[in-house]
């Protein structure tokens, strides 16, 4: 089973690599692995900024330089870079609550002081022996309280000032969370989310004996379609299947970019046939959109997915139920494509055939 998931990683990721290795030659960039990983990643598709930068830049300079490589992989694929600002946004956030505790901590003295003039004033009237020593401590409270006041309207616009900024962090803070988790082409969830999820579900569905499925899919014949439009229009075509593959997950279902132009959905707590259900949601919604070239008007026609679905087994691990899946996949393609393959229609035969 998993001899087949391999031949598949193979084929594809090995295709990136020599497409890198096309562009390393075509710019004249060194083979540092750092270029390497830059144009793998611009092959894959993975990254959409990335790619739309380097996009414009030989557009407008017909190729990429070292200088301009090197800019790129800073911006976009360094994972330091993500770090930073990670690590950013935390610390701004913890100087902020310090800030805001040493708020309070401040009104909390200004308080007790205040609660110490009062019985200073108290005790002063108490024996106060004339109006005028009287008047004396009355304004002596008035101008304690005003400026009680003024303290509490000060703290106050500070306190408003700091959850405004706490709530700006949190926002920051989600977004550089999102970015690690998000395919930036589809805006579904990408590879990483993708198998970390996976295992997890894993786990907590077969401790709370659960059903789990996986369905793996990927656009019928989608390089003859890259070749034939360009590779801008493919990345239109990834985005309305993104877009369509979104639509029928819900709570705690997972839709993620697995590379490429393969995707798949996790769904937990669902059994095969309402797993079927969604798949062919999906199948019949893709095959039913006509493609149009936005910037010609050009109908390009329409794009079909084949769909294999696996049912989590006990002692299943990540690569296990993946491994049926994409045999089933592979069969949907063998057979015709534009169809779905449960694993129950396979044969030991197939998971050592690759489409």
């Amino acid at each position: 089973m998993a001899a087949k998931t391999d031949k598949a990683e193979f084929t594809r990721t090995i295709g990136y690599g020599e497409n890198a290795i096309k562009f390393l030659k075509k710019n004249e960039n060194p083979a540092y692995p750092r270029n390497y990983e830059l144009w793998y990643t611009y092959s894959a598709g993975y990254n959409r900024e990335l790619n739309k930068a380097i996009n414009a830049a030989l557009d407008r300079h017909g190729a990429i330089d070292n200088a301009m490589l090197d800019r790129f992989y800073d911006e976009f694929v360094s994972p330091i870079n993500l770090s930073d600002r990670l690590g950013d946004v935390s610390n701004k956030m913890a100087e902020e609550i310090s800030q805001l505790l040493g708020r309070i901590e401040e009104s909390s003295g200004s308080v007790g002081d205040y609660g110490k003039q009062l019985t200073t004033a108290a005790n002063s009237l108490s024996d106060a022996d004339s109006p005028d020593k009287a008047r004396a401590v009355v304004k002596r409270v008035l101008l304690a309280t005003r400026e009680m006041e003024e303290r509490n309207n000060a703290l106050e616009k500070q306190l408003q000032e700091s959850r405004s900024q706490i709530s700006d962090l949190k926002e920051n803070l989600e977004a550089v969370r999102t970015e690690t988790i998000t395919d930036p082409l589809t805006g579904l969830a990408n590879r990483r989310h993708f198998d970390q999820s996976l295992e997890r579900l894993i786990s907590s569905e077969i401790a709370e004996g659960s059903d789990l499925c996986l369905v793996m899919c990927d656009i019928d014949h989608f390089k003859r379609f890259n070749d034939v439009y360009g590779h801008q229009t493919g990345d239109q075509v990834l985005k309305l299947v993104g877009a369509t593959l979104k639509q029928p997950v819900k709570g705690r279902d997972i839709a993620a970019r697995y590379g490429g132009e393969e995707f798949g959905i996790i769904l937990p707590q669902t059994s095969f046939d309402s797993a079927r259900v969604v798949a062919e949601q999906v199948r019949i919604a893709i095959m039913k959109k006509e493609l149009v070239k936005r910037s010609t008007g050009e109908t390009l026609g329409r794009i079909t997915m084949s769909f294999g679905i696996a049912v989590m087994r006990k002692n299943d691990t990540p690569d296990s139920i993946i491994a049926r899946a994409d045999a089933a996949l592979y069969k949907s393609k063998r057979d015709g494509r534009n169809r779905l393959t449960g694993e129950d229609e396979l044969s030991e035969a197939d998971f050592d055939k690759v489409a």
